[in-house]
């Protein structure tokens, strides 16, 4: 069986590019997809993301393993796309290079027999031109919602000596 799935990058005109991979194939083998129908170097960190069907981002599977204990992280390479994605579970977030976040709606489209003669993974559909630069995420808006509930300045009394002056507990331990 064929996964065919749709990357969109997250900007603001319509981008996308339509990817039929076999579905014993990993979410590296998709990451790979990706960043060729993009036209990436493929030199840079990336992850998928778990999310919901609201998109809302859950669980980090990495190109790499960058946890302190070495195999404690599974990544990329350990999910098997028909194992993780089917036709209840389709949508994966997709981060490629993480200085400047090219971010990507992945949703599994249909699943179909293999076609004879056809080699996989394989760019079935490209629309629109890849921007220079990557969109410029604005995290402000969560930010300021998060801390403007109900901060005051007795907030910050954890900062402060007993005498009042702003210490951070360097004197101590200051060489």
């Amino acid at each position: 069986m064929i996964y065919k799935f749709r990357a969109i990058l997250d900007a603001e005109e319509d981008i996308f590019r339509d990817i039929a991979i076999e579905k014993e194939a990993t979410l590296e083998d998709l990451h790979n997809a990706i960043v060729n129908a993009f036209g990436f170097d493929g030199t840079e960190m990336a992850a998928f993301y778990t999310c919901d069907e609201s998109w809302t981002q859950d669980q980090e599977i990495p190109l790499f393993d960058t946890g302190d204990v070495p195999g404690e992280t599974r990544i990329m390479n350990d999910f098997i796309l028909e194992d993780n994605l089917d036709k209840y579970e389709t949508k994966i977030i997709y981060v490629y290079d993480f200085f400047n976040m090219w971010t990507f709606l992945v949703e599994l489209a249909a699943i179909e027999e293999k076609e004879d003669g056809q080699t996989y993974p394989s760019l079935l559909f490209s629309h629109g031109e890849i921007p220079t630069t990557a969109q410029d995420k604005s995290f402000e808006a969560e930010l300021t919602n998060d801390f403007n509930d109900d901060y005051d300045e007795d907030d910050l009394d954890m900062l402060e000596g007993d005498d009042g002056i702003e210490d951070y507990g360097f004197e101590e331990n200051w060489n």
